[in-house]
């Protein structure tokens, strides 16, 4: 009977080593899952030859699992890669489902067997097949969660990394989904703050464009048969409305062109920090961006360091998580010279990137020896500002798009209605 040879990690986190003989590596699992451990590895140390005689006719016949499941590897690997990235609450929600199993006293491959049934928006049953799979021929839940990045980044790998090296996986989890709760949260404010002004710009585009293409021309030709000279105003919007009506093909080009020379030039490095910069500095609603980069950079950081992440891992990370190019080199820089043996909030001063107040705050966390609790309170801080950032941002553009909507309906009105004005006139004398 084939022995293998395991790594384990008891609920308090204590690493154990042992052996077991067993039929397979399935009840070399399932055996050590019922005496309540988390496999960290699994190997076969006697038996191999029988192993890979099992392999070829496996080979042969097909994969058990797969067929099981009704899914080739080849074409699970296809499915998978068809899959649109999750979104965050997706993510969320299907992290907080795993953790609920776990905390019920599921080992993990039943957990995830459990997660094939449950409803996960946005995350397909094959990719918990696909896990369970891994899991089963013993690789650890985050190096198989590694084999699938269009679903799992490297924030969420290194943490459960981190939760199994520590035999904390299913308070990782939970915290997993607070994080992406929290930032899915975020997402949505930002959301919710351009409804209205878009509504608003697209009824007073749709109005704008619907007068100088279906009631204009009528008056246009009211206008011709009274051989009346028109006011420059009324004279200038016709002109506008007819080189409208003839070259109308121009705005569509005229509007792709312009989009490719912005993802050409976004494309470079150059091009890519200029405009990353230009949004930091933008009235009002850089400070939105600024508020929200920050409180992300924070958050980020503290949940990878709050679970055992290090440092230099952490930072790299965060640096690939931020998506904006100015503060990912402000990172990567302090990444260097933490390297060097400096403390986080030096480097960070010296970028003139980041605020002094969360430089402050991270040093006095540096100084008390808590660097995750420091940032989480950078985070909330800077969040909170967000929110009214938001509020003040809405409570601006709300009556800058109404006044932009009634300049440019009231500009139409009048030039039509002074040339009405000029006809009756006209008329009278």
């Amino acid at each position: 009977m084939p022995q293998f040879s395991y790594k384990a990690r008891k609920r308090n986190g204590e690493l154990i080593q042992g052996s077991l003989e067993v039929s397979d590596r399935s009840a070399a699992l399932s055996q050590i899952e019922r005496e309540g451990l988390l496999p960290i590895s699994l190997e076969m140390v006697r038996g191999r030859a029988e192993n890979k005689a099992g392999n070829a006719r496996r080979s042969k016949k097909g994969v058990a699992s797969d067929t099981e499941s009704g899914t080739s590897p080849t074409v699970l690997r296809e499915l998978l890669g068809r899959k649109r990235k999750p979104k965050l609450q997706e993510l969320a929600t299907y992290t907080q489902q795993l953790a609920n199993l776990l905390h019920s006293g599921m080992p993990l491959t039943v957990a995830l067997k459990s997660m094939t049934h449950l409803e996960s928006k946005g995350i397909p049953q094959e990719v918990s097949l696909q896990l369970r799979q891994d899991v089963m021929e013993g690789k650890g839940l985050s190096e198989a969660m590694g084999k699938q990045p269009h679903i799992f980044s490297d924030l969420y790998i290194n943490m459960i990394r981190a939760g199994e090296q520590s035999g904390a996986l299913e308070e990782v989890l939970y915290r997993l989904a607070a994080h992406f709760e929290r930032f899915a949260e975020v997402r949505q404010k930002f959301v919710s703050a351009l409804i209205y002004p878009i509504i608003v710009g697209t009824v007073g585009l749709s109005i704008i464009i619907l007068f100088m293409t279906v009631i204009l021309p009528k008056f246009t030709q009211i206008f011709t048969d009274m051989k009346v000279p028109l006011p420059a105003s009324t004279q200038a919007l016709i002109t506008i409305s007819s080189i409208s009506a003839t070259y109308w093909w121009l705005a569509p080009i005229l509007l792709l062109v312009f989009l490719i020379v912005y993802r050409r030039y976004r494309a470079t490095s150059a091009g890519r920090h200029s405009i990353d910069r230009w949004k930091l500095t933008l009235p009002v609603i850089g400070k939105v961006f600024r508020l929200n980069l920050f409180g992300q950079f924070a958050r980020t950081l503290a949940t990878l360091l709050k679970n055992g992440v290090p440092v230099l891992t952490a930072l790299k990370i965060t640096e690939k998580v931020i998506p904006n190019t100015v503060l990912a080199e402000a990172i990567a820089k302090t990444r260097e010279d933490v390297t060097d043996g400096k403390t986080i909030s030096q480097p960070l001063a010296r970028s003139k990137v980041f605020p002094q107040l969360m430089i402050d705050l991270i040093k006095i966390g540096e100084e008390t020896g808590d660097v995750p609790g420091s940032l989480q309170s950078v985070a909330e801080t800077y969040e909170n500002e967000l929110t009214i950032a938001l509020r003040v941002m809405t409570n601006l553009v709300e009556p800058a798009m109404i006044i932009l909507m009634a300049i440019g309906v009231g500009g139409l009105l009048f030039s039509i209605l002074s040339a009405m004005f000029q006809i009756t006139s006209s008329i009278g004398r």
